[in-house]
């Protein structure tokens, strides 16, 4: 069974940063950052390949977000800077494992002045 544990979400004002982390149980391949607000559906965020550091962002986020990883502790981060009341959201780590995906339990980020 694999396992992911995040945290880092919270209340942030307009302009500030959180950093998120997600902590897998296996090495994979990939993991990646999606996101998901309340009555829209869920929505990729940015990717990374765990071996080479590759990584994608979906174009909402690109110059804000920085998506990183820790190899040796199977963690995947995501740096939100510059946050915007739209970036509100439950945040989820994914991976695929042996052809299935498995998500975290999300975290909550709520931008509000």
């Amino acid at each position: 069974q694999v396992q992911l544990v995040e945290s880092g979400g919270g209340l942030v004002q307009p302009g500030g940063s959180l950093r998120l982390s997600c902590a897998a149980s296996v090495v994979t391949a990939t993991m990646s950052w999606w996101r998901q607000a309340p009555g829209k559906e869920r929505e990729y965020v940015a990717i990374i390949t765990t071996a080479s550091g590759f990584t994608r962002y979906a174009d909402s986020v690109k110059g804000r977000f920085i998506i990183s990883r820790d190899g040796a502790e199977n963690t995947v981060y995501l740096q939100m800077n510059s946050l915007k009341p739209e970036d509100t959201a439950a945040y989820y780590c994914k991976v695929a494992v042996g052809g299935r995906v498995y998500w975290g339990q999300g975290t909550q980020v709520t931008v509000s002045s």
